[in-house]
């Protein structure tokens, strides 16, 4: 791991059982959720819909802060719906993700472009760069 010059936050979390029946607790008590595979009847959440969450939420964030850059209002009614496959192909498991963006009243080239600063610097976006095929759609 490398250094950083300043660290903004540290989520820490304390997992069990994984994502067959497992729990996950954040160190401030915040997030306690149970675990379940997906597309099962088990109660609980998937590590995949926990991924759509956070970088739904982050894209977002990374949006406003292109907004405030390009000198325009990120419209009050912005909505992110995320969508995460999880594959498989030859005993191989993978992820490959969508990002339906609806941005009402911008016009589209202002939102793509929009949506294309904020993929460049929202850090889910970079964590994921080269290893998830990613597609944006304006909706």
């Amino acid at each position: 791991m490398t250094q950083r010059d300043k660290v903004l936050f540290t989520a820490k979390t304390h997992t069990t059982g994984g994502r067959d029946n497992g729990t996950s607790r954040s160190s401030d008590g915040r997030l306690d959720i149970k675990l379940s595979v997906p597309g099962s009847t088990g109660i609980g959440t998937n590590p995949e819909q926990l991924f759509a969450a956070g970088w739904s939420a982050c894209f977002e964030g990374a949006m406003g802060l292109a907004a405030r850059k390009m000198k325009i209002a990120l419209p009050a009614d912005t909505a992110i719906d995320a969508e995460i496959d999880l594959c498989l192909v030859d005993d191989s498991y993978f992820l490959q993700a969508r990002l339906n963006v609806s941005l009402p009243g911008l016009e589209r080239d202002v939102a793509r472009n929009l949506t294309d600063a904020a993929h460049q610097t929202c850090p889910y976006s970079k964590a994921i760069r080269g290893n998830v095929d990613v597609v944006i759609n304006l909706v």
